[in-house]
Formats: C-alpha cells, sequence, structure tokens
C-alpha cells in the first residue's frame, strides 16, 4: 500500500499502469492508497483521471470498501466535467441506501464539476 502511495511523488513511464494496478487489487488499502496516489499525479494532469475515469466510476459504486469509495469520487473531482461522472455522482448522492457521507461527498464533487461544465 505504502509503494502505490509513493508512486505520486515519481514521474516515470508506467506509473499510471502500477497506479491501474492497484486499482484493481484485492486489498482495500492498496487500492485506497492507488487512489491518493492518481489524486495527487491528477492535480496538474486531469488526463490521468480521464484515462481510469470507468474504472473510478466502478469504484465508486460498487467497491465493498467505503474509503475507497469515497476516494474514488473525490479523484473524479481533479478530471474533465464529463456528463456521466456527473450522472454517476447524482445517483450516488440521491441513493437513501448509500452512507452520508458518501452521499454528501459524491453531492460536493458533482455540484463542483457542474459548475466548471457550465464555464466552458
Amino acid at each position: 500500500a505504502q509503494a502505490y502511495r509513493a508512486i505520486a511523488q515519481f514521474r516515470f513511464r508506467q506509473k499510471l499502469e502500477l497506479v491501474r494496478r492497484g486499482l484493481q487489487d484485492e486489498s482495500p488499502a492498496a487500492r485506497g492508497s492507488a487512489l491518493i496516489s492518481l489524486e495527487g499525479l491528477s492535480r496538474d494532469h486531469p488526463g490521468d483521471v480521464n484515462s481510469m475515469r470507468s474504472l473510478l466510476h466502478e469504484l465508486a459504486s460498487n467497491d465493498p470498501n467505503l474509503a475507497v469509495r469515497r476516494l474514488a469520487i473525490i479523484c473524479l473531482k481533479n478530471g474533465s466535467p464529463q456528463r456521466e461522472s456527473i450522472l454517476v455522482l447524482n445517483g450516488l448522492a440521491e441513493d437513501d441506501e448509500a452512507d452520508a457521507e458518501l452521499r454528501k461527498t459524491a453531492k460536493t464533487i458533482a455540484a463542483a464539476l457542474t459548475k466548471r461544465a457550465n464555464t466552458r
């Protein structure tokens, strides 16, 4: 897990492939650390999030670990404001069976992406 967290500090060609592997790892700690790395990498390069958007949607919607789901939602804020992401986030925000913090995070990120989309 610590190795995935350290990826954001380095710039090498295979960093995104390592992050992708971390996102698909069976360990929630590894997935979470990979998401933290992706969030750090994507602050300056939104393409990093855009290239993994479908995987982030899957993690945000269906991961069994609540922390991993919230981290995936947070990563989406650094990507471009695509309609699919906003729809996924709004769906999570309106899910009465979902955790309250997860719904709040999804609503906040969806609003930020919608605002960015409307200013274009």
